[in-house]
């Protein structure tokens, strides 16, 4: 019985549970995988690297343009030889560079200051670069003087620069843009500041030069690994001046134009998207998969439980009816049980029936535990007529007692039926208690006759007054 019961709720427990951690698991996985969720994610992580990179050069510009206008950077050029202007030149630019720091959490890898000419007069840190000519490299530079506009751009042509550079005209007491101010940061220092912004698979900077595409920077291998593949979306962004995404393989990626960056559309950021929205997707069924094991060592338990339960009381019934059959007539079972003590009761009747023996129904202190039958009772004013109330009444309670037992036992024993089990205690008692009864319902006091009719024996109820 109860590895039965564990058999089938534990079938039925494992079939549910495996059934939903497969519909789960695949649910996921197709939710996590959408191919254009993940391809509109990616790109809105290259969106966010462009915007992030365009605000820092927006605001390294405006806090520029502010230094640019301090008595120092005029200075500069009050000076009377090439190398007086080269060290105060230096001394500004480790000024503005200390100063960068503070403001923008990030030490600039590169501060100068440049001449009309596009050459570095002096720049932080460093004599070595006085009289390099950037602007032969970046034709911007002179540009921005010219024009007396300041701007970002990203600068990989020259064989140390890696920077995202920003800058701003300096004017002279009489407004003509002399020089220009420039800050760089490093590229890679800006590529991991950016990169918290997307899913964290890659991030990298490209460079058109009008012709072909350069690969300035990456963040991993990974982002490396798709220079090839990416050329084509990257041309497209800048041409369109919108996101543009692709597929190397399993790699998802998008590309997005750094507007106001450079002299026209030539910067453009790439962002590697993960292939699932969810990182492990699968994982998320396997808490299904620990429900449905928890749920068949529930099924172990509790069919543990309701198997002893149900199979306990079934094995003494077996028992005791084979004591029965062989032998044991006297075996009764008087069992306690919410769903089986019924059956039980009834197995006892019909033992009780089939052996002729009347059912005792006193306790273990001779108390009945239910009132007499009503072919055991007859009422007070059918026996009156017939009845010696006199001599009853008068009768000692022990001798009245002891006569009415012997009387329903001979009477019992006439009819055939066994009396061995009905003791003297136990009858005295169930007479008091017929009698409290009587009284209580009659209001008056009652004793007790024996009479035999159709086959059996009744106790006459006699009033005494």
């Amino acid at each position: 019985m109860r590895n039965k019961i564990i058999a089938v709720n534990a079938a039925i427990v494992l079939i549910v549970g495996l059934l939903s951690f497969v519909i789960v698991r695949q649910s996921t996985l197709a939710a996590a995988r959408n191919p254009e969720r993940v391809k509109a994610r990616t790109e809105r992580d290259a969106q966010s690297v462009s915007a992030r990179l365009q605000l820092d050069g927006l605001r390294i510009e405006r806090w520029l343009a502010v230094k640019a206008t301090e008595p120092a950077a005029l200075e500069v050029f009050n000076k009377s030889s090439d190398n007086a202007k080269g060290d105060a030149a230096t001394a500004f630019c480790d000024s503005v560079a200390g100063a960068a720091k503070s403001v923008f959490s990030t030490a600039p890898s590169l501060v100068a200051f440049v001449d009309a000419n596009g050459k570095i007069v002096g720049r932080n840190g460093s004599p070595l670069e006085r009289g390099d000519d950037v602007g032969a490299s970046y034709p911007l530079v002179k540009t921005s003087i010219a024009k007396g506009v300041g701007g970002s751009d990203v600068w990989i042509e020259r064989k140390n620069d890696k920077y995202v550079v920003s800058y701003a005209p300096v004017r002279d007491s009489s407004g003509k843009v002399t020089a220009l101010l420039v800050l760089g940061m490093g590229l890679n220092d800006a590529i991991a500041k950016v990169n918290d912004l997307t899913s964290g698979e890659g991030v990298a900077i490209y460079v058109h030069d009008g012709k072909d595409v350069r690969l300035a920077a990456t963040s991993n291998d990974a982002a490396k690994a798709v220079e090839q593949e990416a050329s084509d979306e990257v041309k497209t962004a800048i041409g369109s001046g919108h996101a543009a995404s692709g597929n190397a393989g399993s790699v998802v990626f998008a590309a997005s134009p750094l507007d106001g960056f450079g002299e026209g559309k030539h910067v453009a950021a790439l962002a590697l998207g993960a292939s699932t929205l969810i990182e492990s997707p699968g994982a998320l069924a396997w808490p299904v998969l620990g429900a449905t094991v928890l749920g068949l060592v529930l099924v172990i338990v509790a069919g543990g439980f309701l198997g002893s339960y149900i199979s306990t009381p079934i094995n003494t019934l077996e028992e005791g009816l084979l004591a029965i059959v062989n032998g044991q007539s006297d075996k009764r079972f008087n069992m306690e049980h919410e769903e089986l003590g019924g059956l039980a009761f009834r197995i006892d009747q019909l033992l009780n029936a089939l052996m002729g023996v009347e059912e005792d129904t006193s306790d273990e202190e001779g108390r009945l535990s239910h009132p007499p039958s009503a072919k055991s009772y007859q009422p007070a004013a059918e026996v009156e007529a017939g009845a010696d109330v006199a001599a009853l009444k008068s009768e000692a309670a022990e001798v009245y007692y002891q006569r009415l037992y012997v009387e329903y036992i001979d009477a019992k024993k006439a009819l055939g039926e066994a009396t061995d089990h009905i003791t003297e205690p136990t009858f005295r008692a169930r007479i008091q208690s017929m009698e409290a009864e009587a009284a209580q319902k009659h209001g008056r006091a009652v004793r007790y006759q024996v009479k035999r009719a159709d086959k059996e024996v009744q106790l006459l109820a006699v009033p005494l007054s």
